[in-house]
């Protein structure tokens, strides 16, 4: 039997931006697809987000997608969140504030405003130069940007604009029990977190044999691996976000090396 030797994490190419619009565009109507599928009863569940229900996140993911044509609500919001919200975050205030301003919109009307605003944000994030996509800064407005890879729009509209609702597409299948469906474009979101795990790695030589249609097999850092992590590859994102885990990870190796891997956070 031959096995792969797993490629360096960090030779992951960054997402180009022709590939980012398909894959923004995929997530769009994968999240669509999610949302059309559910009952009535799965939008009051609740959902990793702590304080959201799959309302609660649904509305969120269209506030995101209206703000990229319409970048005054953003600003909007922020300025409004550090009056409501004084003790979150710049950016979890501005989130909270994108739920709260369609707290009273039914599902089936969510749905709709997210098949308006979904591709016009695919659109309206293309349309912006590269050069100034990489010139334009976010940590004005959310400082916690200065933590991300790349502080600049163009990281977002290649990266987080279809990290972000991936992530919550998977909190909406864990809270309902639904199918998670994943194609191509999820190996890219997954690929793109691995980067940046990779990029921040301080840890010792690690290797990521990752299951499900998302995996693969990579390492994290140089020189044999001090420990192997066996996951499912969403498994891994979950726990990379932050988020408890629903599926078991193995760590093989040095226990203090699995400590370090266990520790290990990517933003989301």
């Amino acid at each position: 039997m031959v096995t792969t030797a797993p490629a360096p994490a960090v030779d992951i190419p960054r997402t180009p931006p022709a590939r980012a619009r398909e894959v923004n565009a995929a997530e769009v109507r994968a999240t669509l697809d999610t949302l059309r599928a559910l009952a009535p009863a799965d939008w009051s569940l609740d959902t990793a987000c702590a304080g959201w229900t799959v309302r609660d996140v649904t509305a969120h993911m269209v506030g995101q997608l209206e703000e990229l044509p319409r970048p005054w609500l953003m600003i909007g919001r922020t300025l409004r969140a550090r009056r409501r919200y004084p003790r979150l975050t710049p950016l979890h205030g501005h989130n909270q504030c994108q739920v709260d301003d369609r707290r009273s919109v039914p599902p089936q009307d969510l749905i709709a405003l997210l098949s308006r605003f979904g591709p016009q944000g695919v659109r309206a994030a293309d349309r912006i130069p590269g050069a100034v996509r990489r010139r334009i800064r976010l940590s004005p407005l959310f400082p916690e940007s200065k933590e991300l890879p790349e502080d600049s729009m163009d990281y977002m509209d290649r990266v987080l604009m279809s990290r972000d609702p991936w992530m919550h597409r998977v909190d909406i299948a864990d809270a309902t029990g639904r199918e998670l469906v994943l194609d191509d474009h999820d190996r890219e979101v997954v690929g793109q977190v691995l980067l940046d795990l990779a990029l921040a790695w301080r840890g010792p030589p690690t290797l990521l044999d990752l299951s499900g249609p998302a995996g693969g097999r990579w390492s994290l850092g140089r020189g044999a691996p001090a420990v192997t992590v066996r996951a499912d590859a969403v498994a891994l994102m979950r726990h990379l976000s932050g988020r408890a885990p629903l599926d078991a990870r193995a760590y093989e190796g040095a226990p203090d090396a699995g400590a370090t891997v266990a520790a290990a956070r990517v933003v989301f």
